[in-house]
């Protein structure tokens, strides 16, 4: 899919673009390429002169291959954005191109961004765009506002997660945790873990990002102090991250100590039950024993007696130790 947005009297207007005759008639500050088929691809190398590395959404992490510029003026930047699923949550590599300098393309001043999927803070920055005149000035300040919304997009995912936990932590201190219930708490637990070391990635790589875009120069000092600003947000973001994960780390923590006591009075019981049938136990070996003279042998109540004698000795230790509390 191929869209290419306009600006128009402070707006943001998007055209889904399905020929190169189409893509002639704009001249737009964003073109968006979602999973681009070579067709695609070959419209912007014939009409912009630019070539779309084969290796464009590769997951290197080396900052020298995600953030660098090319000797014809090219511009690139490799970032993730996050995608806040149910069922997977993950993150998408965008691959960003932008010519400021070369003038003899008719890809100055405009911004390529090639991914492979759908991503939230395109559709929320598309949205703002429409509705706020004079949000967006120049393909620059596309770039900017989308690490912005990135950031606000990863604080709206720390709130969720907030959220989750809140309850999760109304199950584990309520007290009562079944063995059940506290496996249902641990993946919820571990849910919760994994998206937020999504969103702490997340925020780092648009750090580096943006700090990349202050040192290339190519920020004017409005949009350099704009960059300045989403950096401190997500110095901020950080902060809470750190929290999530000690707050994770104790209920995970709490959650294992009540499997244990759990475990521990299952154990508590087999313990009890052995002491109380070591008595009964004593009395059937002595009565196993094969000695001559054994007057109970011999009597027509010594059977009944021992069996009374087995139960009195094991009901006892029973009793003192209820009467201890040691059974609840």
């Amino acid at each position: 899919m191929l869209n290419i947005f306009t600006l128009a009297n402070g707006r943001l207007f998007q055209e889904e673009i399905e020929s190169l005759e189409e893509l002639t008639k704009f001249q737009p500050i964003w073109v968006d390429l979602e999973s681009p088929t070579l067709e695609e691809k070959r419209w912007i190398k014939q009409h912009y002169g630019l070539s779309i590395p084969e290796d464009a959404m590769d997951d290197d992490i080396e900052e020298s291959a995600r953030f660098y510029e090319e000797d014809n003026g090219e511009l690139h930047i490799r970032s993730d954005f996050l995608i806040d699923d149910d069922e997977d949550p993950r993150s998408v590599r965008v691959a960003f191109i932008l010519n400021q300098h070369n003038a003899n393309l008719k890809s100055r001043g405009v911004l390529f961004s090639i991914h492979d999927e759908d991503v939230p803070v395109f559709r929320l920055l598309r949205l703002r765009a429409r509705r706020a005149p004079g949000l967006i000035e120049d393909a620059k300040e596309v770039l900017l506002k989308l690490f912005d919304a990135d950031a606000e997009y990863s604080a709206d995912t720390l709130e969720n997660i907030y959220d989750e936990l809140e309850g999760v932590s109304k199950q584990v201190l309520a007290g009562d945790v079944t063995d059940t219930r506290a496996g249902e708490v641990l993946a919820a637990i571990a849910r919760q873990e994994d998206l937020n070391g999504r969103i702490r990635r997340n925020v780092m790589d648009t750090r580096r990002a943006v700090s990349f875009m202050m040192r290339s120069k190519m920020l004017n000092a409005e949009q350099f102090e704009e960059a300045r600003q989403i950096l401190r947000d997500i110095e901020s973001l950080d902060n809470h991250t750190a929290f999530l994960f000690e707050k994770i780390n104790f209920l995970m923590d709490a959650t294992v100590g009540f499997i244990n006591i759990n475990q521990n009075k299952i154990i508590k019981i087999f313990s009890v039950a052995s002491v109380a049938l070591l008595p009964p136990t004593l009395i059937a070996s002595v009565y196993g024993m094969n000695f001559q003279h054994m007057p109970e042998l011999a009597q027509e109540w010594g059977y009944p007696y021992a069996l009374a004698l087995m139960v009195a000795s094991a009901l006892g230790p029973m009793w003192y130790f209820r009467k201890r509390g040691w059974l609840k």
